[in-house]
C-alpha cells in the first residue's frame, strides 16, 4: 500500500450492480470518502485481467475490507523468483502453478484445503484471487482466444479473453464443503485513459508506473457477489475426498455460467471505454488508495528493523 501510495497513486471509484446496496458495502466518513469495504469474510475473488498492476491494486483495495493480510493469489510459478516481490509472494503463501493441470491439480487441492482449514480454525478472513482469463489481454492472447472460440464454436469476446473455468470450479468445489457461507466476489476492473480496443498493458506497465510516474488517474471497480452454494458447482457431497473433480456435465454447466458472466463484463467494458463509467451501476463512491493510519506506515517498515540492526552491529564489531 505504501508503494502504491508513493509511486503509483490512484483514485479508487467503486460501483455495484443494480439491486445491490452500495451504502451497505461502502462505509464513508464525513467527507464522503470510503473508509471501509464490507465484503464477505471468506470469498473467492475473480476479475478481468488487463495489466500486471491488477493484482497489486486489488490487494490494496482489499486493505479497506481488512482482508489484505489474508489474501492468496494463484499465479504462474515464474513469478516466484522475481527479486523482492517474488520473495514476498512466497512469504504470503501465494499458490504457484505451472499451467499443467495434471501436475497442478493435486498440489492445488492440498494447498486450498490447508489454507481453508487454517482460516476456519483461526477465525480469520480468507480471500483467494483467481483470474479466469489466465493471462493479460494483448494482440497475441486475443489471437489465441479467437482460435479457441472458433474451435469451440462459440463467439469470441471483444474486450477480454474467453475465461477458462477449470481452476475456478476446482477451487470452489474444494473450498465450499469446508468453508460455510463461502462467497464469490467479482470485480470488473476499468482503468481511465485506455481507449476502445486498447490494451491496459500498453498504457500502464510496471516500468511506466513505477519509474516514469505514469499511473492511471482512476481505477474503477464494479462489484457483484454470489454465495458459492447458489452457483452450479454440481454434486459436492464427497468432493473434498475425491479431489474435487466434477463430471463433464457439471463442468459444462459451470462453464456456461462463467461464460455468461464474462459476456456481461465484456458489454460493460464497451460502455466503460466510451463513457469512462460503468453504466450498469447505481451510485459511485471514491477513495484514494492510501494508508488510513499513519502508524501503519511505521509498521510496514518495522519488518526491516532486525535487518538494519544486524547490519549496524556487523559494521560496528566486524
Amino acid at each position: 500500500m505504501c508503494v502504491i501510495q508513493w509511486f503509483a497513486p490512484v483514485e479508487l471509484v467503486i460501483t455495484a450492480d443494480e439491486g445491490m446496496n452500495l451504502d451497505a458495502i461502502c462505509v464513508r466518513n464525513d467527507k464522503g470518502e470510503v473508509v471501509e469495504l464490507r465484503l464477505p469474510q471468506k470469498f473467492v475473488c475473480i476479475a478481468n485481467h488487463q495489466c500486471y498492476l491488477d493484482w497489486m491494486y486489488l490487494w490494496c483495495a482489499l486493505y479497506f475490507a481488512h482482508a489484505h493480510q489474508h489474501i492468496y493469489i494463484i499465479l504462474m510459478d515464474r513469478f516466484k523468483w522475481i527479486p523482492v516481490l517474488g520473495w514476498g509472494m512466497q512469504f504470503y503463501r501465494f499458490i504457484f502453478i505451472t499451467r499443467s493441470w495434471a501436475a497442478d491439480r493435486v498440489y492445488l487441492a492440498r494447498k486450498l484445503l490447508e489454507l481453508g482449514k487454517h482460516a476456519i480454525k483461526a477465525a480469520q478472513p480468507f480471500v483467494l484471487l483467481i483470474y479466469p482469463e489466465g493471462t493479460l489481454v494483448s494482440d497475441e492472447t486475443r489471437a489465441k482466444s479467437r482460435q479457441y472460440s472458433e474451435k469451440a464454436g462459440i463467439a469470441d469476446m471483444v474486450n477480454m479473453l474467453l475465461p477458462r473455468s477449470t481452476g475456478l470450479l476446482f477451487s470452489l468445489r474444494t473450498l465450499a464443503p469446508s468453508i460455510p457461507n463461502l462467497a464469490v466476489v467479482d470485480f470488473t476492473v476499468g482503468y481511465a485513459g485506455i481507449p476502445p480496443a486498447g490494451y491496459g498493458q500498453d498504457f500502464y506497465t510496471l516500468r511506466s508506473v513505477f519509474f516514469n510516474g505514469i499511473s492511471p488517474p482512476t481505477l474503477h471497480l464494479h462489484i457483484r457477489m454470489w454465495q458459492a452454494k447458489d452457483l452450479p458447482l454440481g454434486d459436492m457431497s464427497d468432493s473434498a475426498t475425491r479431489g474435487a473433480e466434477a463430471s463433464q456435465e457439471e463442468k459444462d454447466m459451470f462453464d456456461r455460467w462463467l461464460l455468461d458472466r464474462w459476456r456481461e463484463k465484456d458489454r460493460w467494458m464497451d460502455g466503460f471505454y466510451k463513457t469512462g463509467e460503468f453504466s450498469n451501476s447505481q451510485g459511485r463512491y471514491t477513495r484514494t488508495l492510501e494508508v488510513k493510519n499513519p502508524w501503519a506506515i511505521a509498521q510496514a517498515f518495522s519488518y526491516g528493523v532486525p535487518v538494519i540492526t544486524g547490519w549496524l552491529l556487523y559494521r560496528t564489531f566486524a
